[in-house]
C-alpha cells in the first residue's frame, strides 16, 4: 500500500498509485512500509541473475497485484540491456546507466511503468483511455515516449522547456508521433512540473483519466532502486565504506538509493551533486528548505529549483536533519567546474563523461579528499552523445555518433508551443 505524504490517512494500492500519479491533495505517494530484505535474499544475492535480483527487490512494492509470472515478464522487458560498472580512477567506479533505448537512466523507470500499465489495461478490462502527462528537463521525455509508444489505450503528453533541452533530447521526444504529443513550454522545467501537477486537481479534467510519468509516480521512481543493488553486486566485494554520488535535479534517483539502503543495502554514504540550482546543498548547511528560481545550466536535467522528491527523502529520515546529515553530503558545481571535470578524467583515463555524470564524479572526488579509504561509485546517467556540443567543446575532439542517432536526425520534429496552463488544459480537453 501507498500513503499520501500530505494526508497519511489516505492509502491506495500500487495500481491506484500508478494510475492516479499524485494523491488527491497533490501530495506524493510513499510506501506504507519499507521492509528489510531477509537473510535468504543475501545468502543468494551473488547467485541470482539480474532478473531474479530485480524480482526479489521489487515484489514487496507490488505484492500480489501483478502475479509472479507477469511481474517477471515485465522485469525482463525492462532490464533488457547492461549496467556495467567501470573503474575510471583509483577506487572510483562509473555505473553506466545509458545503455538503454534512449541512452539515459530514465529508461528503466519508463519501461517498467509502461509495462505495468499495459498489464492492467489488458488484464483488467480498463475501457477508459488514459492520458499520461509528463514534464521533462530532457531525458524523461524521450524515455517515456519510447516506453509508451503504441501502447493501446494510452496517450502521452510531454511538456518540455523551450530551448532548455539538447538537440538529441528534443528529437527523441518530438519525432515519434502516434500516441505521443510534445508541448514546448515557454519557461523552465519547474513551470512544466507545476502545470502537470495542476492537471490532477482541475475539476474540469475530472472526466479524463490522467496520470504522471515523472518520478512523482511510484512506478517510475521505485524501479531505480535496482541501480544500487546492481552496482553493489558488480563490485563483488563487501565494503563498509561504499559511497555513491548521484547527479541530482528532482532527487528521485538519489531517494531511490536511500530506499535501497533502508532495505538493507550496505551503502555507507550518499553524495548529492548538483549544479547552480543548489536548493538542497543550502538546506544541508542550514536545515531550512527554501525553493529558488531555476537557473539555466549546461546540465539541463538538473535545472530544478524545487525538487519534488526531496519530501520523500525527508520522510525516509522522519524529518530528522541530524540523521540525514550523517548519511548525505551535498555539493554544487558550476558549468566551468563541470567542463573541467570532463577534461581531467579524460586526460587521466580516456573516459568520456556526460556533463551530469561529471558533476557526480566531481562530488565523489571532493568527498574522497577527506575520506580517502572509501570505495566510490558515481552514476553516469546519460550517454555523452546526448550532450554532443558540450562534450566535444570540452575535449576539443569529435565524438562518433551512433547509427540510431544519425537516423533520428533525419526525422521531422512535431511539437506545439504553449505559454500557460490554460493552453495545456485546452489541449487536454480537446483530445
Amino acid at each position: 500500500m501507498y500513503l499520501s505524504l500530505g494526508n497519511k490517512k489516505e492509502s491506495v494500492s500500487f495500481k491506484e498509485a500508478l494510475f492516479k500519479g499524485l494523491a488527491s491533495d497533490k501530495s506524493l505517494y510513499y510506501p506504507v512500509e519499507v521492509k528489510k530484505l531477509d537473510d535468504d535474499f543475501w545468502k543468494n544475492f551473488k547467485k541470482m541473475d539480474t532478473f531474479s535480483l530485480a524480482y526479489n527487490v521489487l515484489k514487496g512494492y507490488i505484492n500480489s497485484e501483478i502475479p509472479k509470472e507477469n511481474l517477471f515478464d515485465i522485469i525482463k522487458k525492462t532490464l533488457d540491456f547492461k549496467f556495467p560498472t567501470v573503474l575510471v580512477d583509483k577506487n572510483i567506479y562509473s555505473l553506466e546507466l545509458f545503455h538503454g533505448p534512449t541512452m539515459a537512466f530514465k529508461d528503466v523507470g519508463a519501461k517498467f511503468m509502461s509495462a505495468c500499465m499495459d498489464y492492467f489495461i489488458k488484464n483488467q478490462n480498463l475501457n477508459q483511455k488514459i492520458t499520461v502527462v509528463v514534464a521533462t528537463s530532457g531525458d524523461t521525455g524521450g524515455a517515456v515516449a519510447n516506453g509508451f509508444l503504441d501502447i493501446e489505450g494510452v496517450d502521452v503528453v510531454i511538456l518540455y522547456p523551450k530551448g532548455k533541452v539538447s538537440e538529441i533530447q528534443e528529437l527523441q521526444l518530438t519525432t515519434l508521433g502516434n500516441n505521443i504529443s510534445a508541448l514546448e513550454v515557454d519557461g523552465y522545467f519547474d513551470k512544466c512540473q507545476q502545470m502537470v501537477k495542476k492537471t490532477f486537481v482541475d475539476r474540469d479534467l475530472n472526466q479524463k483519466l490522467l496520470t504522471s510519468a515523472n518520478s512523482i509516480n511510484v512506478a517510475r521512481w521505485i524501479p531505480q532502486i535496482l541501480y544500487y543493488f546492481i552496482a553493489y553486486r558488480n563490485l563483488n566485494k563487501k565494503n563498509s565504506n561504499l559511497v555513491v554520488s548521484v547527479p541530482s535535479g528532482n532527487f528521485g534517483n538519489l531517494c531511490a538509493g536511500m530506499l535501497a539502503k533502508k532495505m538493507g543495502l550496505p551503502i555507507n554514504h550518499f553524495i548529492a551533486s548538483t549544479n547552480e540550482n543548489d536548493t538542497v546543498p543550502k538546506f544541508m548547511k542550514t536545515g531550512e528548505y527554501k525553493k529558488q528560481e531555476t537557473i539555466s545550466t549546461l546540465t539541463n536535467a538538473m535545472d530544478v529549483g524545487d525538487p519534488s522528491n526531496f519530501i520523500r527523502i525527508l520522510n525516509l529520515y522522519n524529518d530528522d536533519f541530524k540523521k540525514l546529515k550523517k548519511e548525505l553530503t551535498a555539493y554544487k558545481f558550476s558549468d566551468k567546474e563541470t567542463i573541467l571535470g570532463i577534461k581531467r578524467l579524460y586526460e587521466k583515463s580516456k573516459y568520456v563523461l556526460d556533463p551530469h555524470g561529471a558533476t557526480a564524479y566531481l562530488g565523489l572526488k571532493k568527498y574522497k579528499a577527506t575520506n580517502p579509504k572509501s570505495i566510490g561509485v558515481f552514476l553516469e546517467t546519460a550517454h555523452p552523445i546526448k550532450f554532443l556540443d558540450t562534450v566535444e567543446n570540452a575535449l576539443n575532439m569529435k565524438i562518433s555518433i551512433p547509427e540510431n542517432i544519425l537516423e533520428l536526425k533525419k526525422k521531422r520534429k512535431s511539437k506545439i508551443g504553449i505559454k500557460n496552463y490554460e493552453q495545456l488544459k485546452n489541449f487536454l480537453l480537446s483530445r
